[in-house]
């Protein structure tokens, strides 16, 4: 079957990166993209995801469908929890950005350090990491931090502060970890800067690993 995935993102800076990362892994299928900033915005303002940014994003997920789209892919971890309102909606596959991860997460160790920039995200993230564990009957461990003030920095173009903020909190909870998360996609630019050898445990990201994921549920190609 051919495939067309629509990815549905919050930020218009995700479209580069993801647009790689669909060239890379998943050449044999189109992709088009959907931007809306309201929904990370309107989650921000509020200090939660809200019942009307579940509809929105329902919404949009119908009308990627709508648009040609086989298959669906919302890229902010924020809006995450969304993506379980939306499957009972519409029959086709949708994704969301840090389901892999997680379950990576959960496979490497029991102590799981969970690294964001945003509240509204973190919350999310530690949620899908006790979930993803007790489906799996594993017992798991998860020390959280938002590194405050680095989103903001990263938004106003500030790209090394929020790089250098990030690293620091990174290295400061290194000891009492086995393995890092990093809350939001935007985030995975740190790794390239961090110091050799640090962190001393494996970091993982959502990027990469989701879109291999889809590669392996859409074509069933291994994921790597």
């Amino acid at each position: 079957m051919d495939h067309t995935l629509a990815l549905i993102h919050t930020s218009p800076v995700l479209v580069p990166l993801f647009d790689g990362l669909c060239r890379q892994h998943l050449p044999g299928i189109r992709v088009f993209h959907m931007v809306d900033e309201s929904l990370i915005k309107n989650t921000i303002a509020a200090g939660a995801l809200r019942k009307t940014t579940v509809r929105r994003l329902a919404a949009q997920v119908g009308s990627a469908f709508d648009a040609g789209a086989t298959a669906v892919f919302v890229t902010c971890s924020s809006i995450g929890p969304g993506v379980a309102v939306a499957r009972q909606l519409y029959d086709g596959p949708i994704f969301r950005v840090d389901e892999a991860m997680a379950a990576k997460a959960v496979a490497t160790g029991p102590r799981i350090g969970v690294l964001a920039t945003l509240n509204t995200t973190l919350d999310p993230t530690v949620q899908i990491l006790r979930d993803t564990a007790s489906a799996l009957g594993i017992k798991c461990e998860v020390t959280s931090s938002c590194c405050d003030g680095a989103f903001e920095a990263m938004l106003a173009g500030n790209t090394g502060k929020h790089d250098r903020m990030v690293s620091a909190e990174l290295i400061r909870l290194a000891s009492s970890v086995d393995v890092f998360v990093l809350a939001q996609a935007s985030m995975a630019r740190v790794l390239a800067s961090l110091p050799a050898g640090q962190p001393p445990v494996p970091v993982l990201t959502s990027p990469e690993l989701a879109v291999l994921q889809i590669r392996d549920s859409l074509t069933g190609a291994p994921a790597a």
